[in-house]
């Protein structure tokens, strides 16, 4: 029911029932965010993900926020600072994520740690022009909300969405085809090998192996049902490498020895998205590629290392205006 409410306050706003109370206060006040004054509350940016940070506690109101952006264009009050301090926060928390994921990639591959910058990859004239469009069209969804067009609000929304899907495939379609390349690279199958023996009969994992196999499979779609799509595909990784191992190992050997050696080989074949840090993998499809640059955890990262640039060119820019003056 939670999740169900969220989503409806994203799409009409929280007072959509009419039962929230008015805001009389001041932007100022202390009970009001003031990173939603700045434009990014990152309670809102990360809601059903697993950077859910819960329900903001402070007053969110577009109307404060136009005063409060009233008063910074008189020089009265700027918040800038705040939402720098947080977001920065975020974004080196994420990078030590990503660089634990590189050496982890890099101590099984040094090649795989370093062969695909998935921003690089994926920023074309083309994906910066929808990025301003998506941009363009979220200042009107304020705007609307603000105006209290709740019907207006929720097309100019479906039209974002839209945009977003679009960007995604486009991104999904780019990282493909590097990944497509980068392939190349990977250890290929002998063409002129030697006719192999027959394969003996495969015997069914023992007991505990398939114990494991079936702890990670439950593991997997519970992930899944929290929305944890690279936490999930990792654990289904994991199951399948245990069966393979499972089919190969003598009876009698103990096959937990054996686990983070198997799984390891799949490292070979992952990268690391530079921007939220999530694992892919150079087999991936279309599908979950595109899956993956529309999520709203990957999307919020993207947003708050948008904002940050933005931020830090405006205090440069105010800097050098002041000393001008």
């Amino acid at each position: 029911m939670d999740a169900i409410r969220k989503q409806l306050d994203v799409l009409m706003g929280a007072n959509r029932n009419g039962d929230v109370r008015e805001v009389n206060g001041k932007y100022y006040d202390r009970d009001v965010c003031r990173l939603y004054l700045v434009g990014l509350c990152p309670h809102e940016l990360f809601q059903l993900t697993k950077m859910d940070m819960g329900h903001c506690s402070k007053v969110h109101s577009l109307q404060l926020r136009k005063e409060y952006e009233e008063a910074k264009a008189k020089g009265i009050d700027n918040y800038d600072r705040d939402l720098e301090d947080v977001i920065d926060r975020l974004i080196v928390e994420c990078d030590r994520k990503i660089s634990r994921a590189l050496k982890r990639l890099e101590e099984d591959d040094a090649k795989a740690a370093i062969a695909i910058s998935v921003s690089e990859v994926t920023q074309t004239p083309e994906i910066l022009e929808l990025s301003k469009q998506i941009k363009e069209k979220l200042k009107e969804v304020d705007k609307l909300d603000y105006e209290g067009k709740a019907d207006s609000k929720i097309r100019a929304l479906e039209a974002v969405e839209e945009l977003r899907t679009k960007r995604a495939e486009k991104q999904a379609m780019l990282l493909l085809d590097a990944f497509n390349k980068d392939r190349a690279s990977l250890p290929q199958p002998q063409t002129n090998a030697p006719a192999l023996a027959p394969l003996p009969t495969l015997l069914p994992p023992d007991a505990r192996t398939q114990e494991m196999i079936n702890e990670r499979l439950k593991k997997a779609e519970d992930l899944g049902e929290q929305g944890m799509v690279d936490e999930a595909q990792k654990a289904l990784e994991e199951a399948e490498a245990l069966k393979k191992l499972a089919a190969r190992l003598d009876p009698g050997l103990d096959s937990t020895k054996y686990i983070a050696a198997d799984v390891r080989i799949t490292d070979q074949t992952l990268r690391v998205c530079d921007i939220c840090g999530a694992f892919l993998s150079v087999y991936d499809s279309d599908r979950r590629l595109a899956d993956h640059f529309g999520g709203k955890l990957h999307l919020g990262y993207m947003i708050i290392r948008e904002k940050l640039v933005d931020l830090q060119v405006l205090v440069k820019w105010l800097a050098v205006f002041c000393r001008e003056c």
